[in-house]
Parts: structure tokens; C-alpha cells; sequence
């Protein structure tokens, strides 16, 4: 949502030309992304003329304050409803940075990299709000990225596997 997504393209604005086609996925409850996103890559246009992207929404996982109980059994739907479109997208990376929503999109891609349809390289960088815990999209990702960074030396320390960069957005 809003932060994340602000964080996101951030991030994306220092990319060359080449990570192209872009694909975003959201929450389909989120109601500010899609415009920021539309905003960003109509600006990205005018630098880049073969600029290309899509948007995808999939139900959230989970809500903020949801029941752990409850949250399984939206977040396996999440998944059954990533897992197509992973397979359509078949993206060589997945940038991502601690929505809930990105915890199904990865999972689905680990599946397919296991099943042998197509592995893809999984970064993911922990919001910069983060300082002394990680979110629960980071404690989970934790151990399935290939990349996993933190914007606080603290963290670090906290977590061995993970790469500090410094702030990055």
C-alpha cells in the first residue's frame, strides 16, 4: 500500500531500461497503488520509450490486526490465487519489500522453481521503518530469499544472512 509502494518505486527509479516488462502486483484492497505505479511509469516513459509494465491485484493475505487462525486460510487463498499468474508472468526477479501481499507472490514462485517451471531470483529489501525488528512478511522471507537486505546496521546483527546497503530509498 501507500509506504510500500512509495518505498517500491523508489527503488525501481534507479533500474536501467532492462528490467523490462515490469510486473506489479497488489492487494486488490489497495486503492492508492495502482496510481502511484500509473504515475511513476508515465514518468519512466518519457525517459524510457520501450517501457512496459502490468499491473495484477490478488486478494490480501492479511488484514492488519487479522486472527493468525483466520490469516491461514486467507493466505493459502492468496496463494492458489498467485500460483496462476506467477506461471503466466514467469518474472526472472521479484523485487519486493514487506506488504503481506508479496509473502504469496514469492511462496508460488518457490513452488514453481520446485516443480521445475521456472525459478525465479527472490530480493527482498525490508522497509526502512524497520529498525530494530523485522515485519512478519520479513520474518517469513527471511529464510526463502536469495536477497534479503536491511536499511539498518542493526538488523544486520540481528541477522546474520541478511546485507546491509545503508538506506537505499
Amino acid at each position: 500500500t501507500g509506504g510500500h509502494t512509495t518505498e517500491i518505486l523508489r527503488l525501481l527509479s534507479c533500474l536501467s531500461e532492462s528490467y523490462s516488462p515490469r510486473h506489479y502486483i497488489f492487494a486488490d484492497s489497495d486503492k492508492m497503488s495502482e496510481a502511484k505505479i500509473r504515475s511513476f511509469e508515465q514518468k519512466r516513459a518519457e525517459t524510457f520509450s520501450s517501457s512496459q509494465f502490468t499491473l495484477d491485484r490478488i486478494p490480501r493475505s492479511r488484514e492488519v490486526r487479522q486472527s493468525w487462525t483466520s490469516s491461514v486460510v486467507t493466505t493459502l487463498y492468496s496463494i492458489f490465487y498467485s500460483l496462476p499468474l506467477i506461471y503466466k508472468r514467469k518474472p526472472d526477479l521479484i523485487l519486493c519489500n514487506g506488504p503481506g501481499t508479496c509473502v504469496p507472490v514469492c511462496i508460488s514462485a518457490l513452488l514453481l522453481g520446485l516443480l521445475g517451471v521456472k525459478r525465479a531470483i527472490i530480493v527482498y529489501v525490508e522497509s526502512i521503518c524497520r529498525v530494530e525488528t523485522l515485519s512478519l512478511s520479513g520474518k517469513i522471507l527471511y529464510y526463502f530469499s536469495d536477497y534479503f537486505i536491511v536499511q539498518w546496521p542493526n538488523l544486520k546483527e540481528k541477522y546474520p544472512k541478511s546485507i546491509y546497503l545503508g538506506r537505499i530509498v
